[in-house]
């Protein structure tokens, strides 16, 4: 599978706390290329975690056009929702072992984010080997995760995020708690997964020297699209 698009256009999201609404998300205009990777940057509270779970269709929009390749989130019910993650989006929550069965090898683990695409007949899955050597983890199939590097669980994380070869990688803050060099590893993995097969990528960081790093970054303030850059280079977004 190809990477897939994304397009967003008066993506409003609304949710209720304590009794009131709180606005999150108040009007994204946002369109993403097939094969982009592209960085959301904001403070806490900004939106862009709130985003990442509206293209993953784990939360739907309040209003507002919101498309991921043929897939309208707008429409799709919850079983199309469902289907969708199982064979056209992965996602990496924030927090490697989140992401992970902690008793089950690499492999294993790998084998298991398959389920739910073979469920839906999905014959072109590649074989989990082949995952694990896409970020770097060839020689630990059989390791157990205890024995893991914090860099190595995370890129095992993407690597379960990419059992079903999704057309969409959706990455929460997938360098936080590394140190330099567990960074270094998560981001070449990305990159190589980006430039081997395609895929579109969309992560959320905090981190400047992370976004520096990536070929274009969308900066959310205060719900919508505050500026973008390339390269490390910002420029103001008139709405």
């Amino acid at each position: 599978m190809s990477g897939l698009d994304v397009s967003a256009h008066g993506l409003v999201h609304i949710y209720r706390l304590e009794g009131n609404d709180v606005v999150a998300l108040s009007g994204v205009d946002l369109d993403i290329a097939s094969g982009e990777v592209v960085g959301l940057l904001g403070p806490s509270g900004s939106g862009k975690s709130t985003l990442l779970n509206l293209l993953a269709g784990l939360l739907r929009p309040s209003a507002g056009r919101l498309r991921v390749g043929e897939h309208d989130l707008t429409r799709l019910d919850e079983k199309g929702l469902a289907r969708m993650r199982a064979s056209d989006v992965g996602i990496v929550v924030q927090g490697a072992m989140r992401n992970l069965l902690p008793y089950a090898s690499p492999i294993d683990n790998v084998r298991f984010a398959q389920r739910g695409a073979r469920a839906i007949s999905r014959a072109d899955l590649p074989d989990p080997h082949e995952v694990l050597g896409l970020v770097g983890l060839a020689d630990e199939a059989k390791t157990p995760l205890e024995r893991l590097t914090p860099g190595q669980r995370q890129r095992l994380a993407v690597g379960v995020a990419l059992g079903c070869r999704p057309g969409l990688l959706l990455l929460d803050e997938p360098t936080s708690q590394l140190d330099h060099a567990g960074r270094d590893e998560v981001l070449a993995a990305v990159d190589d997964v980006n430039r081997l097969i395609g895929t579109t990528v969309v992560a959320v960081t905090h981190d400047p020297e992370v976004a520096a790093r990536l070929p274009r970054t969308v900066t959310i303030r205060d719900g919508r699209v505050g500026a973008e850059g390339r390269r490390g280079e910002d420029f103001a977004v008139i709405a």
